[in-house]
């Protein structure tokens, strides 16, 4: 892919406020130019900034509906009610499931949890699992990740006797379901001060206001965080506000005191020995938790993430990780043919989105391969298949434009709809698949703007290598949990040189593996650009070349630093 980069060069103002900050603070200049590129001006603020506190937390009874969500689970305690906790099958709502689960265990014994099939009933709430709900007793439904616009399966629900709480935070209609409580931060009429929390979070939130009610140490509540930040990581929510402190504290807590399950899932991974990352979550962790909904049912991450006994939980995880590696092979094999399909496409190159249609294909890892169209050819895309005798999608974007609007455009000829600015999901009679990539395609036409259409790398700073230690990196990693809203910075640096010992590696020898010098310095600095072999040659001229790369710790070596280089360009 072919970037352009983008640098905005401080104004005056900002370079004295940075400046000043950057000496106050004892860090490098630049990182004085990132704190007030996000809109911090003062070392109290700063230093708000680099240490989250769970006390700033806002309190929970501001959201909507908050108290009578409280009132109705406590009731239900009291009378013994059974209560299904019910969520949607991605990491999202797997997470958020199995955090208010373990949470109320604690106090009621006549409880379950429930997690629809992606295949048999499709996604949010249906009338099996109300079903299933009734025919076991069920009188309260907790739901989390969906609902939002479940009006009808609501009322179905009422007429046997059941009682529903929607904890979601995708965006509602103007109708809203006649449940007991409606906790969603997108409601037309919020009250709460942050709208951007993953479906986990807003049951973390319903479950500190119930602790609150019972007069329940917080620490009961916080100890179920490790859930959250892998929440928050996977669906890629905002990093800022109270996400960041709750990623913050969930990270910590994943690091330092796991859950069972998620301790077994780090290990199966390969990186018990290793401070983990929003990355590591994004990479390793949430697409091993998303697999048994992808490939069978994601009941089982649940049961994993609840299990107290380890053995268990590690035999759980390793039969996760087949799914995620079958899983593997289907994107692979998926994205291939998608790939090859959006190129033999007439008017592939008159649009500026993409949607596809093959009724082979399986749905569980259609939207991974929307996300891969967007990453190869930076379009917002769909990807449709069929399922139980309907076409079903999801839909992915690019920086900026709302897919969700979209989708929303051709709500006439759609079954049924739901998501957020970067991802939707959507069912429509297979008959209607044309029209639908017609008007889609029209709609991004008409509304996606130019800059939209240009895959570009922010530049945050200007450095020189000789700028780069471990000093300035551990710096830098107090600007962490990084995600949307508060990505991990990407550096620049102008006419730097091989020193002689760069060279191509990599099993399909794609990737190079960089020794750099800068101009008039003699400090050599290792990097790694991966996927991008084909400037080799270019490199290995001993001619001058520009970089942008983020800078990251040696996984090899603690305590050393190197370069990912996301992008590398000859020097004009």
């Amino acid at each position: 892919m072919i970037y352009d980069w983008s640098y905005r060069t401080p104004e005056a103002e900002e370079v004295g406020t940075a400046t000043a900050l950057a000496a106050a603070l004892g860090v490098h200049p630049v990182l004085g130019k990132l704190l007030v590129d996000r809109g911090i001006h003062d070392t109290v603020s700063a230093r708000k900034f680099f240490r989250p506190k769970l006390t700033d937390l806002h309190q929970p009874m501001l959201m909507n509906d908050m108290g009578k969500a409280v009132a109705r689970i406590n009731e239900a305690i009291a009378r013994g009610e059974r209560i299904l906790v019910y969520g949607d099958y991605d990491v999202d709502g797997v997470t958020a499931v199995a955090l208010v689960y373990k949470f109320l265990r604690d106090y009621t014994a006549n409880i379950d949890y429930y997690i629809p099939d992606r295949y048999n009933e499709g996604y949010g709430i249906g009338s099996k699992g109300i079903d299933f709900a009734a025919d076991t007793g069920t009188r309260l439904i907790i739901v989390l990740d969906c609902g939002i616009k479940a009006v009808d399966e609501v009322a179905y629900a009422k007429s046997r006797g059941i009682d529903f709480i929607i904890c979601d935070h995708h965006v509602p209609d103007t109708v809203l379901p006649a449940a007991v409580a409606i906790l969603n931060p997108k409601r037309a009429d919020n009250t709460y001060p942050y709208e951007h929390l993953s479906g986990c979070g807003v049951g973390f939130k319903l479950m500190q206001a119930l602790a609150q009610s019972r007069g329940i140490e917080f620490n009961k509540v916080t100890g179920l965080l490790d859930l959250c930040a892998v929440s928050i990581a996977s669906d890629i929510v905002p990093v800022t506000g109270e996400n960041r402190i709750l990623a913050h504290a969930g990270l910590h807590c994943l690091n330092a005191t796991p859950s069972v399950g998620l301790r077994a899932i780090v290990e199966v991974c390969g990186l018990a020995d290793k401070e983990l990352s929003m990355s590591d979550i994004i990479f390793k962790i949430g697409p091993r938790i998303n697999a048994s909904g992808r490939v069978q049912n994601g009941r089982e991450s649940v049961r994993l993430l609840v299990e107290t006994d380890y053995a268990a939980a590690r035999a759980q995880a390793e039969s996760i990780n087949l799914y995620n590696e079958q899983r593997k092979e289907l994107d692979k094999q998926m994205t291939e043919e998608a790939i090859t399909l959006v190129r033999g496409l007439g008017d592939t190159q008159e649009h500026s989105g993409i949607a596809i249609y093959n009724k082979e294909w399986h749905k569980g890892v259609i939207g991974i391969v929307a996300s891969r169209l967007v990453e190869q050819f930076h379009k917002p895309a769909v990807v449709l298949t069929v399922n139980e005798g309907y076409a079903t999608g999801s839909a992915r974007s690019v920086g900026g434009f709302d897919v969700y609007a979209a989708v929303q455009s051709c709500a006439d000829i759609l079954e049924n709809f739901g998501g957020h600015t970067y991802a939707a999901g959507m069912t429509m009679r297979v008959e209607h698949v044309e029209e639908f990539r017609r008007r889609f395609l029209a709609y991004v036409d008409a509304h996606i703007s130019e800059e939209q259409t240009q895959a570009t790398l922010e530049v945050n700073g200007l450095l020189e290598l000789s700028d780069i230690s471990f000093k300035f990196y551990q710096q830098l990693a107090r600007f962490a949990p990084f995600g949307p809203g508060n990505e991990k910075p990407v550096f620049c640096t102008r006419k730097v040189y091989d020193y002689g010992t760069s060279k191509v590696v990599g099993r399909g020898q794609e990737h190079i593996k960089l020794e750099l010098v800068g101009e008039g310095s003699s400090k050599v600095m290792n990097g790694i650009a991966f996927g991008q072999s084909s400037q080799a040659r270019y490199i290995k001229t001993k001619r001058a070349f520009d970089i942008c790369y983020t800078v990251e710790e040696n996984s090899h070596k603690r305590g050393e630093v190197q370069l990912q280089i996301e992008d590398i360009r000859p020097c004009e």
